[in-house]
């Protein structure tokens, strides 16, 4: 299935279920007015939702109206955890090399615990709490579970994956910004839609999203990186990380952090020798999928040239994060945000 929260007024939103193809919705009222009436009570409600679900691919759903992703709210408008980290290992790995750090691989994932009482809509702004930040876009995954035990394995907590949809995280990198453990962070926003793990069909596998999520920053496509190979830590790992020592409610967002691909030699370039200087190695290599945030793309240019060029996100950018599936239509819709400064995040699209 694909769920979405149209905006109605209130906090949480009204439910809809959207077709296959994102181009007709169907509200659920019949079965559920909110997203988390169906995660509190998952094998109950969502075989009705199934069913509706199929009336309305089939073009049989007498009420069905065209969906627009501008109408939605986050699909989980409010979560009761929400939680993010280090899904891609390599991407930590190269933001210490470039800052002449050496760290051994992470055993287990870093996880962050955020706000989730303010999750953002696909089209609402990126707001920046003020000026002058060094603040960053993070491309990348999140899933929604049902109840987890305390203590549960990474199997188990596969099979407690009721969700999956895109994320952008909004991380503030200045001096300072990232060590205020106690500040709230900026809030996240979600794609307009949410896709049960079935939907997925083969892409979804052991814990991972096999497929290309694409990163636009003023509409120029900067990533086209893979989710599911890289991905060092999965979700049922990133789940039980978090839930080692406490349960965790249905409706708990837990998300992989921005995807980030390894890098591969040039063509034609030699191996270096063992004594060789690491930016002379990094002159050798290439990140061919680009990057889904900006930390990763300076880590590349201070490896290969010795500093950083690329600035960090200004007001009046756009961003738009999109993943598609074989059949070139997208999965989740667009997240498609511009940045502001201070002020509402009312929607920025349309």
């Amino acid at each position: 299935m694909k769920l979405a929260t149209y905006q109605d007024g209130s906090r949480d939103g009204q439910l809809v279920l959207v077709s296959r193809d994102l181009a007709s919705a169907h509200y659920a009222t019949g079965v559920a007015s909110r997203l988390q009436a169906v995660l509190d009570d998952w094998n109950f409600l969502s075989p009705q939702l199934q069913d509706l679900y199929d009336e309305l691919n089939a073009g049989r759903a007498r009420h069905a109206f065209p969906f627009d992703p501008r109408h939605c709210m986050a699909p989980l408008p409010r979560a009761y955890g929400h939680f993010e980290g280090g899904g891609f290992a390599q991407a930590q790995a190269m933001l210490q090399a470039a800052a002449g750090t050496d760290a051994a691989a992470p055993s287990e994932p870093r996880m962050a615990r955020l706000g989730g009482g303010e999750l953002l809509g696909a089209t609402e702004y990126l707001r920046l709490p003020r000026g002058g930040l060094e603040a960053d876009f993070e491309a990348g995954l999140a899933v929604v579970t049902g109840d987890i035990p305390a203590g549960c394995t990474a199997e188990r907590a596969i099979e407690g994956i009721r969700l999956v949809l895109l994320a952008n995280g909004l991380a503030l990198r200045g001096p300072g910004e990232e060590a205020a453990a106690f500040d709230a962070r900026p809030a996240t926003a979600f794609s307009p839609v949410a896709v049960t793990v079935d939907e997925l069909g083969p892409a979804w596998s052991g814990g991972r999203l096999n497929g290309t999520l694409q990163t636009v920053w003023n509409g120029r496509k900067v990533g086209l990186n893979e989710a599911g190979p890289e991905m060092d830590f999965h979700f049922g790992q990133l789940i039980a990380r978090v839930a080692r020592n406490g349960r965790l409610r249905a409706g708990t967002l837990v998300g992989c952090g921005p995807v980030s691909n390894k890098a591969v030699p040039r063509e034609g370039a030699r191996e270096g020798r063992r004594a060789a200087k690491a930016a002379a190695a990094a002159a050798a290599l290439e990140w061919p999928r680009g990057y889904a945030c900006i930390a990763d793309k300076r880590a590349m240019e201070t490896l290969q040239d010795g500093s950083a060029k690329t600035g960090w996100l200004q007001p009046h950018d756009t961003i738009r994060i999109e993943m598609k599936g074989r059949d070139g239509l997208s999965i989740f819709g667009a997240i498609e945000q511009e940045v502001t400064v201070g002020g509402s995040t009312a929607v920025a699209a349309g």
